[in-house]
């Protein structure tokens, strides 16, 4: 096997890993079972204490995180060793980073009982991490060394509009991650209607932070909306995928919130809805980078010809 080629692998091996990761997270926070493991890091005193209650989640989360850490080390060595660009080197550096500090702030939740700032930044933190894992799976594949297909395209305003919607996707994530970790999820305990009403008394910071994570489902909803819009426009199959698959999760996640108000958070519309959340700003972050590969190559192919430089006989 190539160089190359098991570094992609291996990115992508991680990236899957990551996600499950989140979705034992997720487990752990709609069960309730965060302080399941009072310690930190053994469990009980123990590497393996026996699996049962919200111990099979609290530290089922401990060994998949182990398993990401161990994958990330390994992937940041390979991509410092069998990498040639630099810029590819520096995030390899950066995700192994991310995933330790993930760990410490893991390890600080549970020893300081939960605090709001540190749960959250957890929570964010491990969105991002997952961001990264994406995105160097893109860049080390073959795909994103070949030379885009001709088209008539406007890349970077494209670009601009998928990294503002991934931007307001992420921003949406962390008003969720505020809210989760609240216990605000039912503050507003009617959907659509908030209170019977449009715009609900903001009464209390739950109830403010509730309806500001519905606005701020509508922003990600129209922004996703003018991003597939323009993609379609541009008929360009490499972005296609992406941006039909960000269209439907949207719809799904939206769905998703619904039922977990409707529901009164049950454990599984309540855990899916931060996957979906997590794979629909996997899927921005991939459309975003798709979207600055073609950018900048069509920049580079249709510099004008008085800017070209000469080369001497």
């Amino acid at each position: 096997m190539a160089p190359s080629r098991g570094i992609h692998r291996l990115a992508a091996a991680t990236a899957a890993a990551t996600f499950v990761l989140l979705f034992v997270g997720g487990l752990v926070t709609s069960t309730g079972s965060g302080l399941a493991v009072p310690d930190w890091p053994l469990s009980f005193g123990q590497v393996f204490p026996p699996m049962v209650g919200g111990v099979l989640f609290e530290h089922g989360h401990r060994l998949v995180a182990a398993l990401v850490g161990c994958l990330t080390l390994v992937l940041a060595l390979w991509i410092a060793v069998g990498e040639p660009r630099p810029m590819v080197r520096a995030a390899g550096l950066l995700a192994l980073f991310a995933v330790v500090l993930q760990g410490v702030l893991g390890g600080v939740t549970v020893l300081y009982k939960l605090p709001l700032a540190v749960s959250v930044t957890h929570a964010c933190l491990a969105q991002a991490f997952f961001c990264l894992t994406v995105a160097l799976t893109i860049v080390t594949g073959r795909r994103w060394a070949s030379p885009p297909a001709p088209a008539s395209v406007d890349g970077p305003p494209l670009a601009l509009l998928a990294g503002a919607t991934t931007a307001a996707v992420f921003g949406q994530l962390v008003l969720g991650a505020l809210m989760r970790h609240m216990g605000a999820g039912l503050a507003i305990p009617d959907f659509p209607l908030a209170f019977g009403r449009v715009l609900p008394p903001l009464a209390t910071p739950y109830i403010a932070i509730h309806f500001a994570h519905r606005v701020g489902a509508l922003v990600v909803a129209l922004a996703v909306a003018a991003t597939v819009t323009h993609v379609l426009r541009t008929q360009r199959t490499e972005l296609g995928r992406p941006a039909l698959l960000a269209a439907t999760l949207v719809i799904v996640q939206v769905g998703l919130g619904a039922s977990v108000i409707w529901t009164r958070r049950a454990v599984v519309p309540t855990t899916a809805h931060l996957a979906v959340g997590a794979a629909l700003l996997a899927t921005c972050v991939a459309l975003t980078l798709h979207a600055v590969r073609l950018g900048v190559r069509r920049s580079v192919c249709t510099v004008p010809i008085g800017f070209r430089r000469e080369v001497p006989a």
